[in-house]
C-alpha cells in the first residue's frame, strides 16, 4: 500500500499512481506502507455512521470521540472498510393474500407519481439538488468567504476607533454586508450537509456547530442594522461604540469555533 504524504489518501496496488486522485500530488509525494503483524491491537473495527472515525476494539466506544454519536451509530467493518453484515434472520411466511374483492387498487395518481419517480431515477428536484451540494462540497466553498472577511472586519473596527480613520469603520461595513449576504447560502448548504452527510445527528458537537451560526447570523443582523440605523455608532463620543466592537468580537468568536469543530469533523480521522 502507498500513502500520500500530501492528504493521506491510502493507494493498494503494486505501484504508486501517477497522480493522487485528491490532491493531485505527483507520484514522488507516495510513501510505501509496509505490512504489519500486530498482535496487541484489537481485531475488530467500527465506524461511525455519521463522522467516518474508525474506532479499533472489541465492542464500539459508548460515543465518537470526534462527533459524540452514540455506540448504537457505529458499524464493524472488515480490513478493507466494507461494513459486516449481519446473519440474516429467516424471512417471516408471506401473509395470505386478501380477497381480490378487497385488494386495494393504486389510484390513477399514485400510478403516475411512481411513474414519474421511476423516469427520474427515483429522486425529486431537492434531491438531485442536495446531492450536488454534498458532491461539489459546496458548504466548505461558501464558508470560506465570510470566515476570510470576518477578522478582517474586526481588525479594521479596532484600527479605525483607536485611531479615529473612518474609512476603515466603512470598509468594515461594507465587508459585513457582504457576510450577510452570503450567510443565507453558507446556511442551507451546511443545513444540506448535516442532514445527508452526517445523518441530522443531534449529538452536543452538531448543536453547538449550528447555535454558533445562529449567532454569526444574529450578530452580522445587529452590526449592520446597527450602524444603518446610528451612522454614529463609532464615533468618539458614542456611548455605544465599545458595545458595537463586542458584538463584532462575539461574531469572529462564534465564527472560529464553529470552524474549529468542522475541522475537527473532517481531519480528525487522520489524527
Amino acid at each position: 500500500m502507498w500513502e500520500c504524504e500530501v492528504c493521506g489518501y491510502i493507494h493498494k496496488e503494486g505501484e504508486p499512481p501517477e497522480n493522487c486522485p485528491v490532491c493531485q500530488a505527483e507520484k514522488e509525494m507516495f510513501k510505501k506502507i509496509e505490512a504489519k503483524v500486530v498482535t496487541d491491537v484489537p481485531a475488530r473495527r467500527w465506524r461511525c455512521l455519521v463522522c467516518g472515525y474508525v474506532h479499533s476494539g472489541d465492542a464500539p466506544p459508548e460515543s465518537c470521540p470526534v462527533c459524540a454519536a452514540p455506540k448504537s451509530q457505529f458499524v464493524e467493518i472488515d480490513a478493507d472498510g466494507n461494513k459486516i453484515e449481519a446473519a440474516a434472520a429467516p424471512a417471516p411466511a408471506p401473509a395470505a393474500a386478501p380477497p381480490a374483492t378487497l385488494a386495494r387498487q393504486p389510484s390513477p395518481a399514485a400510478g403516475a407519481t411512481a411513474t414519474a419517480a421511476s423516469a427520474s431515477g427515483g429522486k425529486t428536484f431537492l434531491q438531485r439538488l442536495a446531492g450536488l451540494v454534498l458532491s461539489l462540497h459546496l458548504h466548505p466553498i461558501t464558508v470560506h468567504f465570510p470566515n476570510g472577511i470576518l477578522p478582517a472586519v474586526l481588525v479594521f473596527l479596532a484600527i479605525g476607533v483607536y485611531f479615529g480613520i473612518p474609512a476603515l469603520e466603512t470598509a468594515a461595513y461594507y465587508n459585513l454586508i457582504f457576510v450577510l449576504v452570503m450567510l443565507p447560502l453558507v446556511l442551507v448548504t451546511g443545513f444540506v450537509e448535516w442532514r445527508k452527510r452526517y445523518r441530522g445527528a443531534k449529538t452536543f458537537v452538531f448543536m453547538v456547530k449550528i447555535f454558533c451560526s445562529l449567532v454569526v447570523l444574529a450578530a452580522t443582523n445587529v452590526l449592520v442594522f446597527w450602524r444603518l440605523i446610528d451612522p454614529a455608532v463609532l464615533a468618539p463620543e458614542s456611548p455605544y461604540r465599545l458595545a458595537y466592537l463586542g458584538v463584532a468580537a462575539g461574531l469572529l468568536a462564534a465564527a472560529g469555533i464553529a470552524g474549529h469543530l468542522g475541522g475537527k469533523l473532517v481531519f480528525a480521522a487522520r489524527g
